[in-house]
C-alpha cells in the first residue's frame, strides 16, 4: 500500500531540508518527536519523544540535500505498529517560484496497514508549513496528545 501527500510551502529548498532534518525544528511540528542522524546514505536515524523514549528508527537510503531523502521506518511506539514491520518514506522537494512543492510518499505498507502509521501525515505537514511560514507551532490533535 502507498500513501502520497503533497503540500506547497513558501520557503527555499535549503530551509525546507533543514526543517526536515534538524531534530529541534522537527519536534516543533511532529508531535514533539525529535529525529537524530548524521544524514549520510546507509546511516541510521532515531526518532524519540521528549522523555527519550524511542518512537521509530530506520535507515537513510538516499540523502540528496536539498532535494530528496529516502528512509526506511520501523514504528516503535506500540506493539500494534511495531508488528507492521518496516515501511519506506520518501521526501521530495521541488522549487516552484518562491515556494517549494513537498511530496511525501509513504509506501511499502502492508495492505490494510494500521492507520497510525500514515494517518498523522496531514497534521505533520500542516505543522511543517505553519512553522516555516510563520514561526509558530500549529495546534493539532496530535500535538495536543503527544507534544
Amino acid at each position: 500500500m502507498e500513501k502520497v501527500f503533497e503540500i506547497y510551502i513558501r520557503t527555499t529548498p535549503e530551509r525546507l531540508w533543514e526543517a526536515i532534518t534538524d531534530g529541534e525544528t522537527r519536534s516543533k511540528y511532529q508531535f514533539g518527536a525529535r529525529i537524530e542522524s548524521d544524514w549520510k546514505p546507509g546511516s541510521r536515524y532515531e526518532m524519540s519523544n521528549p522523555s527519550g523514549t524511542l518512537l521509530g528508527e530506520g535507515e537513510n537510503l538516499e540523502v540528496d540535500p536539498p532535494r530528496r531523502l529516502v528512509q526506511t521506518m520501523l514504528a516503535l511506539w506500540g506493539d500494534d505498529v511495531k508488528s507492521e514491520g518496516t515501511s519506506r518514506i520518501t521526501w521530495e522537494i521541488e522549487p516552484v517560484g518562491d515556494s517549494c512543492r513537498l511530496l511525501v510518499t509513504h509506501d511499502h505498507l502492508a495492505d490494510g496497514a494500521n492507520p497510525q502509521l500514515y494517518g498523522g501525515w496531514p497534521m505533520i505537514l500542516s505543522g511543517l508549513k505553519t512553522w516555516i511560514e510563520t514561526g509558530e507551532v500549529l495546534t493539532t490533535p496530535g500535538s495536543l496528545m503527544y507534544g
